[in-house]
């Protein structure tokens, strides 16, 4: 029989007048997950994408790929039929006596408006075919039945003009919209699990991001965090297709604040000025806002008092699509997602580092500014930017590949910041 598969999407229905651009955006994402693979190009049938394998090996790497097609909600492993009734009956039956339920339903769609049955009338047809070939069968249990409200298989049949697909199976996707189709956002990513989770959750609405790492030395036999923050890169990257990492050393920094502010305010000192950082480069990749993985009062740093003394005087979108979320949620999405074998490594973070013995869980942002008041912020800021090296990481034909640059704009930025650093405040030229 041949194969096909059906992919269905959800929430695009809801676009509008902008649905055409955001299945155009579907549609070039499965081609580009498909590239290296013997397929036919995806089009549409009725309202559905269909895609025809030209081997049927390549049916599990297919799967696996459109698993992280953002936009998807379902492939359906279907098998071709016309579209009458004795050539649908056929591959039912073949489809079912695979499955060997012990009960089972027809459920029929019905997108050809010259069909002469109705969906009702198509089930009840095609399930009394299936029923009595199930029982026809030589090692077929007797008590084979229909069940209407709780099957143990649904058959699915989609009538669309000139053809039916038919299918037992299918595998959900990961829904959300397509790739790229919201805008540009920076995540600040640790190597631990909620951070890589977040990015996942906002790069499944739509939004395309860079990621900001801030590594410290090893300690010990725990590596540094920066190779792991690769690895978390190169596993998402295949959602989004392209993604760049900054990877700033952000120890010197640490020790200039642990050497200049109260001990007890250095975690929330240390995660305003990465923001602070990393807003510095979302405006050098033109981005919209910053994404972080703060989940509320999971820990010290993350109290609500906390993360409002750490966003006071930042002036740009800080997203937190963890905020409800707690620890065995955020670990269930990081096993769902490839990313949680990377995270259990072990390794260096950065804020744990000169850890006080007593963090402040209410601060405010007026303490906040009195301790920045002696640090030089912006000279801290630059002083992170002027460490950073970058890479970039591109999904094709089926792998990821790495180059390592800074680009143009970043460069841009660092050298006003520097002269900036150099001149009187009047002399000072307007930022790029």
């Amino acid at each position: 029989m041949d194969r096909v598969l059906i992919l269905h999407y959800h929430e695009i229905w809801l676009k509008g007048k902008n649905k055409r651009y955001f299945l155009s955006r579907l549609t070039g994402a499965v081609k580009r997950a498909l590239a290296d693979l013997p397929a036919a190009p995806p089009r549409f049938i009725s309202e559905r994408l269909v895609v025809e394998p030209r081997e049927d090996s390549v049916l599990p790497i297919m799967l696996e790929r459109l698993s992280r097609v953002f936009g998807i909600a379902y492939v359906a492993v279907a098998y071709r039929a016309a579209n009458n009734l004795e050539a649908m009956g056929a591959v039912a039956r073949e489809v079912m006596a695979r499955k060997a339920p012990r009960d089972f339903a027809v459920r029929a769609k019905i997108a050809d408006q010259d069909f002469p049955m109705n969906s009702m009338e198509l089930e009840r047809a095609l399930g009394r075919v299936v029923l009595d070939h199930l029982r026809e069968r030589p090692s077929a249990d007797g008590d084979v039945r229909v069940n209407l409200s709780a099957p143990e298989v649904t058959c699915t049949v989609e009538v669309v003009p000139g053809e039916a697909f038919i299918y037992a199976e299918r595998q959900a996707g990961p829904g959300g919209l397509p790739a790229a189709t919201g805008g540009r956002l920076v995540a600040l990513l640790s190597g631990g699990f909620d951070s890589s989770v977040a990015a996942y959750k906002m790069m499944r609405r739509g939004a395309h991001l860079s990621f900001v790492h801030f590594y410290s030395g090893p300690a010990g036999a725990r590596g540094s965090s920066r190779p792991v923050a690769e690895e978390l890169v190169k596993a998402l990257t295949p959602y989004q297709f392209t993604s760049r990492l900054y990877s700033l050393a952000f120890e010197p920094v640490q020790r200039r604040v642990v050497a200049g502010a109260p001990e007890s305010l250095r975690v929330p000192l240390y995660r305003r000025l990465m923001a602070r950082t990393a807003r510095e480069i979302a405006r050098a990749e033109r981005a919209l806002g910053l994404v972080t993985g703060d989940s509320v009062s999971q820990v010290a740093s993350q109290t609500l008092h906390n993360l409002a003394a750490i966003d006071h005087g930042l002036d740009f979108p800080v997203y937190r699509p963890l905020a409800g979320d707690d620890k065995e949620e955020i670990i269930s999405w990081a096993r769902r997602i490839g990313t949680y074998a990377i995270s259990c490594q072990p390794f260096e973070d950065c804020c744990p580092r000169f850890m006080p013995r007593a963090p402040a869980i209410f601060s405010s942002a007026e303490e906040l500014d009195r301790a920045e008041s002696h640090l030089d912020p912006e000279a801290l800021v630059t002083l992170a930017l002027d460490s950073a090296t970058a890479e970039d990481f591109r999904f094709e034909l089926g792998k990821v590949e790495t180059r390592r640059r800074l680009g143009p704009r970043f460069e841009k930025l660092l050298a006003w910041r520097k002269k900036a650093a150099e001149v009187p405040c009047a002399a000072v030229p307007a930022e790029p």
